[in-house]
């Protein structure tokens, strides 16, 4: 090599240096990317939730039926915003504000409320709070929404926040779409503790939707109708004028799952199964026990159907376009009381 040319040496060691550059490019593209372990102790290595659920470890997840359940879904997915978006656009700050992050697990939940949110946080709570919390029944429900409880992916920095969608497990709940607006309206209308909600937005349906409202409906706002209901959200005026509260909001537009890549799509027909494979999936079954549901009026299918029955063909038709999407994506069929035509 001394008796080369000095241009022949440059030219090798160019070659040699392009050689080891292609060598590490190639190692970074065909490894996965590690999970960060924020909270795991230095040394230990664990399994990633990710290579659980896509390398097909039946063994470790002892869940096959669930997990081919899981896979499908989200392949069902994948094909609907395929075929139903047209658009994509960048993710703001205000797009992440649902997605709850556990950095000690790896975890990253989008939260839907009416979709068993309140136990899944509660069950983070458990699972970030460093032994504070060990059952999650413990935690009162307004706690486990108390803001600051909790990280959102909305508080960190772009580069973290790509870090952490690249190898966290991202997972989400969701519902029949007009199930999950019967039980909103039945629980922020037809209770009478919730005031806050009688008079934020009872007063403003009734002022628009009923005619000759009595002074006390316009005070108290606190005898909305399921009809009324309706009429205010497939009012144009409703969604020109500020966002849809995210209880009644699509899950489209809380969770943005044609642009976040969810691993697990879980829903709350098969609840139970479902938190149960993503507590093995994150490796924490030992350590938290997802709360079962002891409600005997919880709002399903027959329940919706008497609240429709009475919903004219005309705002049932506007109301399905308004969901439309969140019947497509997560493969809902239509429901066999509306009336449409």
């Amino acid at each position: 090599m001394m008796g080369m040319p000095r241009g022949g040496r440059l030219f090798l060691a160019t070659c040699l240096c392009s050689f080891f550059v292609l060598v590490l490019y190639f190692q970074s593209i065909t490894k996965p990317e590690p999970a960060l372990k924020t909270g795991s102790r230095p040394g230990k290595s664990r399994r990633s939730p990710l290579q659980t659920l896509y390398k097909g470890d039946q063994k470790q997840l002892k869940l096959p039926a669930a997990q081919k359940s899981l896979q499908g879904r989200r392949k069902v997915l994948d094909q609907a915003c395929l075929s139903h978006t047209k658009k994509r656009r960048v993710l703001s700050p205000e797009d992440l504000k649902h997605l709850i992050v556990d950095d000690k697990h790896g975890l990253i939940y989008c939260y839907v409320p009416k979709v068993a949110c309140t136990n899944w946080k509660r069950v983070l709570m458990v699972l970030s709070s460093n032994g504070r919390y060990s059952d999650p029944l413990a935690i009162p429900a307004n706690e486990a929404h108390v803001a600051g409880n909790l990280r959102t992916l909305s508080e960190f920095s772009v580069t973290e926040i790509n870090q952490r969608l690249r190898s966290y497990l991202k997972f989400i709940f969701v519902r029949e779409p007009f199930e999950r607006l019967v039980s909103a309206y039945r629980n922020k209308f037809t209770r009478s503790y919730n005031t806050a909600f009688h008079k934020r937005y009872g007063t403003k349906i009734i002022r628009r939707h009923r005619a000759n409202p009595q002074p006390e409906a316009l005070e108290k706002g606190n005898d909305v109708s399921f009809q009324e209901f309706i009429q205010y959200l497939v009012d144009p005026r409703t969604q020109r004028e500020e966002p849809f509260n995210e209880h009644w909001e699509r899950v489209h537009s809380l969770c943005h799952p044609c642009l976040i890549h969810y691993d697990v799509v879980g829903k709350y027909e098969t609840l139970e199964p479902d938190a149960q494979a993503v507590l093995r999936l994150a490796g924490v079954e030992g350590k938290v026990q997802f709360p079962t549901s002891g409600k005997s009026t919880r709002t399903d299918g027959n329940m919706a159907a008497r609240f429709f029955k009475h919903i004219s063909p005309f705002y049932q038709k506007k109301l399905f376009n308004l969901y439309r999407m969140d019947f497509l994506l997560f493969n809902y069929t239509t429901p066999e009381y509306l009336r449409t035509r």
